[in-house]
């Protein structure tokens, strides 16, 4: 089976409920596709064992070959060739490696070569796999990343990918193909406005999901309300409390510190593969 856990803001405490549902039940793998930004090894303090650099293709020209026809530039969906004064120029941060510019190309002057993005690391800490990816500093193109540490996703384990926050691209690449989606809010105005567009979101995919309500004492009551009209299970609410903030800007989960949180989140797992069973049926 495989969890995601999303929040449309960050900040909610996305991180928080994958790491501790990760660490409270057996036989699973938590694998961290927010790439620009990966935290959860914090928590985890996992012993890495594997490396692998990634890689995209980006078109390299021959100008010995080019006549500066323009194709290239035409069939670029991203923007990532410009022609100028026959002058071909390639803006690798845009290229998503489709390849459409090489097989277009009339004069066959284009080839692609491959250019670092970032890696992707593969540990362990007890029972628990544990993959993240890190996009090198500058790079824009996510998803290929996301992409290459979800090729690690363990069958035979239940999986929980930590994706990035809002509702764009990489979070699309991070959290299709789930049996099952965790959205984490807050009880704020900004919380239920981006939780609204991450719902509308998840039901484009047809991915079941449920709410986790975090510092749930805080704010008001209008995301309640929000998720009872629309009949949106709130799975789990998590409090405020200092001694859970303390510990966790000192890289200590909330089931480490407080150890009476470690059944709330095996029966969070427990409703979420009852309810992906459930959509399974129909």
């Amino acid at each position: 089976m495989i969890i995601a856990v999303a929040s449309g803001k960050g900040g909610t405490g996305k991180t928080t409920v994958a790491v501790n549902l990760a660490l409270s039940n057996s036989n699973t793998q938590l694998s961290d596709c927010d790439v620009e930004e990966p935290n959860a090894h914090i928590f985890i303090k996992p012993k890495i064992k594997n490396k692998e650099l990634i890689s995209i293709p980006v078109p390299e020209v021959d100008k010995s070959k080019c006549d500066g026809c323009g194709r290239c530039q035409e069939v670029c969906a991203y923007n990532a060739i410009a022609v100028v004064n026959k002058k071909v120029l390639i803006f690798p941060e845009l290229c998503h490696g489709c390849g459409s510019c090489g097989y277009f190309c009339p004069q066959h002057a284009i080839k692609e070569i491959n250019k670092e993005i970032g890696s992707v690391e593969i540990g362990k800490r007890d029972n628990l796999l544990f993959v993240h990816g890190k996009l090198n500093i500058g790079e824009a193109m996510s998803p290929p990343l996301i992409k290459a540490v979800k090729k690690h996703v363990n069958p035979a384990r239940v999986n929980i990918i930590d994706a990035p926050p809002g509702t764009s691209c990489p979070v699309i690449t991070s959290i299709e193909g789930s049996d099952f989606c965790l959205l984490v809010t807050e009880p704020t105005p900004f919380g239920l406005n981006d939780l609204i567009l991450a719902v509308e979101v998840l039901r484009k995919l047809d991915i079941p999901f449920g709410v986790v309500i975090n510092r749930s004492d805080l704010g008001d009551k209008k995301t309640d309300d929000y998720c009872s009209q629309e009949n949106i299970p709130v799975l789990m609410r998590i409090p405020f409390k200092r001694e859970i903030a303390s510990a966790y800007s000192k890289g200590i989960s909330i089931v480490e510190a407080f150890p009476e949180y470690k059944k709330d989140f095996q029966e969070l797992l427990d409703n979420i593969s009852k309810m992906a069973k459930q959509n399974n049926r129909r």
